[in-house]
Parts: C-alpha cells; structure tokens; sequence
C-alpha cells in the first residue's frame, strides 16, 4: 500500500483479510480504540452514588446532549476505520 487511500486498503482485501495477515497490528489498533473511548478495560472504577457523570456535570442538557453525541460519533468512527483497514469493509459480503 502507498499511501493511506481507503480504497487501496480495501482492493489489497479482496482475498484476505489484514485482520488475519496483521493479527498483533489489528489488536493493537482495537485495544487503542477502546482506550480512546473510555470504554470497559480502560474506563475509571467509579460507584453510582460517588460520582455521577464526571465533567458532564458541569453543562446543561444541550451542552451535555452535544459532549455524548461526540463521544458515540468518535466510537462509531473508529468502528469503521477498523472495519475498513483490517476487514475489508464490505469487499467480502459473500462470506
């Protein structure tokens, strides 16, 4: 692959998946999406009654409504940068 063109990652799956080529590199990848998403291994150890949303807190419901709508769009993001670099988007729909 030359450069980082979406379609040239997927034209070099046609056969294989990077996923399978790349095992170490796709783990890499994924263990680091869930590390930028807070999200289980990764997230704070926190009791309900201690804290309630962290930083949330501090907006009101349209500042509050814009911080989660970013945070789920980066993680729907970064769901397809995965599909797309190391599963071959949907090149193998036959499968």
């Amino acid at each position: 692959i030359e450069g980082y063109n979406m379609l040239e990652f997927l034209m070099y799956q046609k056969y294989v998946w990077f996923m399978f080529m790349l095992f170490p590199v796709s783990l890499v990848w994924f263990s680091s999406c869930l590390a930028e998403t807070n999200r289980t291994p990764f997230d704070f150890a926190e009791g309900e009654s201690e804290l309630v949303s962290g930083f949330n807190v501090e907006y009101s419901s349209g500042g509050f409504a814009l911080i989660f709508l970013a945070e789920y769009s980066s993680i729907l993001f970064m769901s397809m940068l995965f599909v797309l670099m190391f599963m071959g988007g949907n090149m193998n729909s036959g499968i």
